[in-house]
């Protein structure tokens, strides 16, 4: 039996976002979700949520990009300024790298978006992050320790094989970040199970993320190994007004449509393929 988890990234982060997700759950394939903490649309997505039991919610941990949870004068390391956590992952990895933002000053922050998260009522299916910046050496073990404080029983581990394409024609730069990633992802997979931790066998989305059209998808799913898999997905309503909001330049309609597309349903009711989320996961 091969056993698939669709999980949308950024729940929380826009409304439409969150009505692109709800969608991709209610008429589609999508069973889990990330939730962050720090979005400007979070209270909008618990919203959504509430009508939807079905759907995994996990807490998307960020370090990045975002505002963050905690007063800033309490974790001066990882903010600027005007109290806004780094602008992206080369930022921070920079800062990080030469030992300038306190491991003491992330998790405080993580924790208390998995704090904030669970005030809000609900039961947490498992920790991913933006930007993956979970899985970096360090982090993973301040997120381990957090994950085993609240009992969170799994996580993910964006581990694509360095020799998957899939049908997609990446940059050179994003091959060489898919490369990196997985390295990091496989080291930080194995603490994790060390760690007591259920994460899927298999990871998929990372090199076609943003752009994973039907598609990419349909090509994914004929290419399932046995076990379990994740496949990450970033859907969303209207393109222009996310694109210029964020300048990612994803393809939040594309992906949305793949994970609604008929065809993709047809290849799970005929593929042998269980949809499941987190929460199916580390009960087995």
């Amino acid at each position: 039996m091969k056993r698939l988890i669709v999980n949308a990234d950024d729940f929380g982060l826009h409304e439409n976002i969150n009505y692109g997700i709800i969608k991709g759950h209610t008429k589609g394939c999508i069973t889990s979700t990330s939730l962050m903490a720090g979005g400007k649309a979070f209270e909008h997505a618990l919203s959504l949520a509430e009508a939807q039991p079905e759907l995994g919610i996990g807490v998307h941990l960020t370090l990045v990009g975002a505002y963050p949870v905690t007063d800033p004068g309490r974790i001066p390391t990882l903010v600027d300024g005007e109290g806004l956590l780094c602008r992206d992952y080369p930022a921070f990895l920079k800062k990080f790298c030469f030992g300038k933002i306190r491991l003491e000053d992330i998790r405080q922050e993580l924790a208390a978006q998995v704090k904030a998260v669970l005030a809000a009522g609900v039961t947490i299916t498992h920790l991913d992050s933006h930007q993956h910046m979970h899985i970096v050496p360090g982090i993973i073990d301040v997120v381990l320790d957090i994950a085993k404080e609240f009992t969170i029983r799994a996580m993910r581990i964006p581990a694509e094989p360095l020799a998957f394409f899939g049908g997609f024609k990446p940059s050179a730069g994003r091959v060489i970040g898919r490369s990196g990633l997985t390295i990091l992802a496989r080291l930080a997979g194995r603490k994790a199970r060390q760690a007591g931790l259920a994460v899927p066998d298999h990871f998929f989305g990372m090199l076609a993320g943003g752009s994973m059209e039907e598609r990419l998808l349909l090509t994914v799913m004929d290419c399932l190994p046995p076990g379990s898999t994740e496949i990450m997905i970033h859907p969303g309503l209207d393109d222009a007004i996310l694109n210029a909001y964020f300048g990612w330049n994803y393809n939040w309609q594309t992906e949305l449509a793949a994970v609604t597309s008929s065809q993709v349903a047809e290849k799970l009711a005929k593929g042998n393929i269980e949809l499941c989320s987190f929460a199916g996961l580390a009960r087995k």
